[in-house]
């Protein structure tokens, strides 16, 4: 499954955003360090579903009307400040809890409510723009903190014939999720000496922002969006990032509203339906949120998910079905699954995704929509049916 991290300093509103996209009870307050254990928990990245292609929509309890709803992990763990890298605050376990994510949400207040420490200021008064590079910068540091602390075993294995400095830095950075591939593509875009011990900090440090950057790519929810100057978000989107204005204090009302039957909303909705007795305060409150939704189209968060995934980490989603014809498995339920793969993904891919088994006993794959078999090496495409034919069905 797909690991998305939320970062930031404390009281951005990480944990108003994991609160709301997984309807999972947390500690949510006005100070710092409100979490301290990680929290993990289930959400959802949206996209259509091929059941729209259909006369009725699949029945599947993750298709809202032909919204189609695959699972994600979502981890909010604590909050960063400055010099996280050296220990302060919660800074090491933060960062470890980063290291088995896909990518990181970088959640900032946009509103520029609160300082570089996490502690409520007057709004406006904080730069947001400061948030959005530390964040990295910890992350970077604490990556080349690892790597100058291991180096000295690399050294060491330099001196032995048949050396592969791939596969030496490979071993260092295993547990922060690099893979010999990645380290392989990252080293070949460097210029370093061939002998390690000949390598200087910033030779390491450099190694570390690269291998950070693929391995873990940053997409910035700009938290608060509401309430912030519109100049802090004009700025924002002036920057090199991928920034997503958001509310997830006002994505939190929508999803309890519609929980408690007062509101007719999905996540990713650009608008809601009264369907319950409010009053006017609530009433007020959501005229506001309204007119957020007109500008952005959403509140963000979901934007953020879907922003996370299919663009930061390209990837697509395909439907394995039994039956090609009615898009069924063997018990007649309909797009009863859908997996999330990198693009570029072939049938074959999609079997192993669907069970180790069905991979090693592939034979064909079956496009649904056509009818016509296609072969191994195959791209898929998003919202592509698929049926799987394997010594092991």
């Amino acid at each position: 499954m797909i690991s998305l991290a939320l970062a930031g300093k404390p009281n951005a509103g990480k944990s108003t955003f994991y609160t709301a996209a997984t309807r999972a009870e947390v500690d949510v307050a006005n100070y710092p360090f409100t979490t301290i254990d990680p929290n993990r928990g289930v959400s959802y990245v949206r996209t259509e579903c091929p059941c729209l292609d259909l006369e009725e929509r699949c029945g599947n309890e993750n298709c809202r009307d032909g919204k189609r709803y695959v699972p994600i992990e979502l981890i909010d763990v604590a909050g960063l400040v400055p010099g996280a890298h050296e220990g302060k605050g919660l800074g090491n376990q933060f960062l470890d809890a980063l290291t088995n994510a896909d990518a990181i949400i970088n959640v900032v207040d946009a509103s520029g409510g609160t300082n570089a420490e996490g502690e409520p200021v007057d709004v406006g008064s904080h730069d947001p723009l400061e948030d959005v590079d530390f964040v990295e910068e910890e992350m970077d540091l604490w990556l080349a903190g690892i790597v100058e602390r291991n180096w000295e075993g690399v050294e060491r294995q330099s001196r032995s014939p048949g050396f592969d400095i791939d596969e030496a830095v490979t071993d260092v950075l295993t547990g922060f999720g690099a893979s010999e591939a990645d380290v392989t593509a990252v080293l070949r875009g460097l210029e370093y000496p061939s002998n390690p011990r000949e390598w200087t900090d910033e030779h390491r440090e450099v190694l570390a922002r690269r291998i950070r950057e693929r391995t873990k790519p940053i997409v910035v929810a700009a938290n608060k969006a509401d309430i912030a100057p519109a100049e802090n978000l004009e700025r924002l989107r002036e920057t090199d990032k991928l920034v997503v204005p958001t509310t997830a204090e006002g994505e939190l009302a929508l999803r309890k509203g519609a929980e408690a039957d007062l509101l007719e909303y999905d996540p990713g909705d650009p608008d809601f339906e009264i369907t319950g007795e409010l009053s006017d305060g609530q009433r007020r409150g959501l005229d506001g949120l309204r007119e957020v939704l007109a500008e952005w189209g959403d509140t963000g968060v979901q934007a953020t998910l879907d922003t996370a995934v299919y663009d930061l980490l390209e990837q697509l989603t395909a439907y394995p079905v039994q039956n090609e014809t009615r898009w069924t498995d063997g018990q007649g339920n309909v797009l009863p699954d859908a997996f999330l793969l990198p693009r570029g993904s072939t049938p074959h891919d999609l079997a192993y995704a669907v069970h180790s088994d069905i991979g090693e006993g592939y034979l064909h794959a079956v496009d649904a929509r056509s009818k016509r078999r296609i072969g191994e090496d195959h791209e898929l495409e998003e919202g592509d049916v698929i049926k799987i034919v394997s010594t092991a069905s």
